[in-house]
């Protein structure tokens, strides 16, 4: 993956609007920090394959950066990613990586379910 770039990223994002897509939403803080630390609170969301058809795609910030899709009954949006690539199979996968390099935060959007 490579750091985000938004002028090459923001036209992807603009590819998927109106097409049904499924987004893989994925967050944590080490699901497992509370069993090295009891005081540290754990948390995460998890959501893939989730079927979309967004309106409007934006990101946004100077690094993470933030990205929202508008839906016509909401939205869907990830905060604190750092990287992206589109993949060998047009999926635009995006990821928000902590100062040790842990995965902290991906959002992935596809034409086709994610295996």
């Amino acid at each position: 993956m490579d750091p985000i770039d938004t002028s090459k990223v923001q036209p992807i994002i603009e590819r998927f609007v109106g097409e049904d897509v499924y987004i893989h939403l994925e967050t944590t803080n080490g699901a497992y920090a509370s069993h090295f630390n009891e005081k540290v609170f754990s948390a995460g969301a998890y959501i893939r394959n989730g079927k979309i058809n967004y309106t409007r795609g934006k990101i946004t910030g100077e690094g993470p950066y933030r990205v929202g899709l508008k839906m016509d009954l909401g939205w869907v949006y990830a905060e604190g990613l750092t990287h992206w690539e589109l993949d060998a199979k047009n999926r635009l996968l995006m990821a928000g990586h902590d100062m040790d390099g842990k995965l902290a935060v991906a959002l992935q959007i596809s034409e086709t379910p994610f295996e």
